[in-house]
């Protein structure tokens, strides 16, 4: 069986999971604490970052983009990542918008301020930045509307990695109660199209000890 290490609330481990889910691979969860920096685990990943996926032959896979195009390559079916170089170019430009922009102006700053300093012993969250971040994310919640106002999915007609990459972010977010969705009405329909798909539901099947998500997390129509 092949196994994907990774940490509650890891939006590219679930980058790398709604992926595994969309291709029908069945595959192992192991929870992994990257930060103690395990010697085991840093002999599968030098940067001791999740997530990893190791094959059932051994090989052993790091960096989540790099982990999806290899899966899109590999099993084709459903396609991910477009059927053309314009389709692909668009594809990636979102995935690293959610994956580098997202994360830099609100993942990282929620999901360490009010998630990871909690589980890490590392002291009281910084309220500043946690307002900074809930600023920024309206921004990126106008753009998701302004795509899917004028495309089908993000990027074109078709489901592809780009919203896997968003609904990765955005659904740890959500968890945490930090997405104002009845504020962006055509973001929060996208988001409902996307977390109804059948890959999506160990992803919200997820849950972190002692801290439950809001009632509506889990529910396919909110």
């Amino acid at each position: 069986m092949r196994v994907l290490y990774h940490y509650w609330l890891s939006p590219y481990s679930r980058k790398v999971a709604i992926v595994l889910g969309e291709k029908k691979l069945d595959f192992d969860l192991a929870l992994e604490r990257y930060w103690e920096r395990r010697p085991e685990f840093l002999a599968l990943s030098p940067a001791a970052q999740v997530p990893i996926l190791v094959e059932e032959d051994g090989t052993t896979l790091t960096h989540s983009q790099a982990i999806c195009e290899y899966l899109d390559e590999c099993h084709p079916e459903p396609p991910l990542l477009g059927e053309n170089a314009m389709e692909r170019a668009e594809i990636r430009r979102l995935a690293a918008w959610f994956d580098e922009k997202f994360y830099g102006e609100v993942s990282n700053y929620l999901l360490r301020e009010k998630f990871l300093k909690r589980f890490r012993s590392e002291g009281q969250p910084d309220a500043n930045l946690i307002r900074a971040a809930l600023h920024n994310i309206t921004h990126h919640m106008d753009y998701v509307s302004y795509l899917i106002d004028r495309r089908n999915w993000l990027a074109g007609e078709h489901y592809s990695l780009a919203d896997v990459a968003a609904a990765a972010h955005l659904s740890s977010l959500d968890y945490l109660g930090d997405v104002a969705w009845d504020k962006h009405p055509i973001a929060k329909d996208w988001f409902a199209r996307v977390k109804s798909r059948p890959s999506f539901r160990r992803v919200l099947a997820e849950h972190v000890p002692g801290m439950p998500p809001p009632m509506h997390y889990a529910d396919l129509d909110f």
